[in-house]
């Protein structure tokens, strides 16, 4: 006899977890055991190998875990892809994003479930503890990425909310709704989703609490502060394109691209500025201070004029 819809919903998990997987073999295991030690034990976990270079490396970090996982592999279509693999055969009402290099501590699930509940809200996420070989390592995600007030379209785009993949659990419903991640979007994707939430008026919410350990490597994109300026801008633009924001949203996304660029354009300054380029540091600070409209950039363009090898002692070999 066939199971009805109503034994279907007894049987599923209460979360189902996602785990896309790319060059993940080194870090997997921690990622798994970070799950499999949750306080709250009604879960599925659904790892996504993403046509992975190291995949025999992987394949054999996920032996022991193969009778405790759902284990899919798919050619390489991007982390957007993958996580919408996944979130087709997710059982779970809740679902869960989990990187293969970050991990949670033991009660997340349990804290994250515990707060959607109480709070009636569709998507809640939480703070993480930075690790890796970053200089930002040992501070917070809120304390670099600061979330303030309401979770909505105009927060999110004007940067005054920040969420984290790995700390976020919703439910499945509203996301798929939503059509889930743009696949077409290789980097950024999560933002997209998150916006794309908000505008079809689901509740999203955070809790400060420190509940996960989230990775920055230098050596990789996460890690690069230019690479992460250009990603914003790219992904910015093509929510832009795609013209569904009202005049407000429009406005606010106009003054984060103008914000973004000004970054860049300082971060710029200070590379010429390391390697003696005083004349093109003086020109992407200039450029960047027509943002800022900072007192101090102007003192740093007026040092880079008279008295530039001082500035680069003080400085540049920092």
């Amino acid at each position: 006899m066939n199971p009805t819809p109503q034994d279907v919903a007894a049987s599923a998990p209460i979360v189902s977890v996602i785990i896309p997987a790319y060059n993940a073999a080194e870090y997997i295991s921690s990622a798994l055991d970070s799950i499999f030690s949750q306080t709250l034990i009604d879960y599925e976990a659904i790892v996504i190998n993403d046509g992975s270079p190291d995949t025999s490396q992987l394949e054999q970090a996920l032996t022991p875990y193969l009778s405790r996982i759902v284990y899919l592999k798919q050619e390489n279509l991007g982390a957007a892809a993958a996580r919408n693999a996944g979130l087709r055969i997710a059982r779970g009402r809740f679902v869960a994003f989990l990187d293969a290099d970050d991990f949670w501590l033991p009660d997340y699930l349990t804290s994250q479930i515990g707060f959607l509940k109480t709070s009636k809200a569709d998507l809640v996420y939480a703070d993480a503890e930075l690790i890796g070989d970053s200089q930002l390592a040992g501070r917070t995600y809120m304390e670099t990425a600061p979330s303030a007030g309401e979770v909505n379209a105009e927060s999110l785009l004007a940067l005054r909310c920040n969420l984290i993949t790995s700390g976020v659990v919703a439910r499945r419903a509203p996301i798929i709704e939503v059509g889930m991640f743009d696949e077409a979007i290789r980097r950024g994707h999560d933002f997209d989703l998150w916006l794309r939430l908000a505008k079809h008026g689901a509740a999203m919410t955070y809790q400060r609490n420190v509940l996960l350990k989230h990775r920055i490597l230098e050596s990789g994109l996460s890690g690069d502060t230019a690479s992460q300026s250009q990603r914003a801008l790219k992904v910015l633009d093509t929510i832009r394109q795609r013209g569904d924001l009202t005049a407000r949203e429009e406005s606010t996304l106009e003054h984060t691209l103008e914000k973004i660029q000004a970054e860049i354009k300082f971060e710029r300054g200070k590379e010429l500025l390391r390697k003696r380029s005083f004349d093109e540091a003086a020109d992407a600070f200039r450029s960047a201070n027509q943002f800022y409209g900072s007192w101090k950039l102007r003192l740093v363009q007026l040092a880079l004029h008279v008295a530039p090898n001082m500035l680069w002692r003080i400085y540049g070999r920092n």
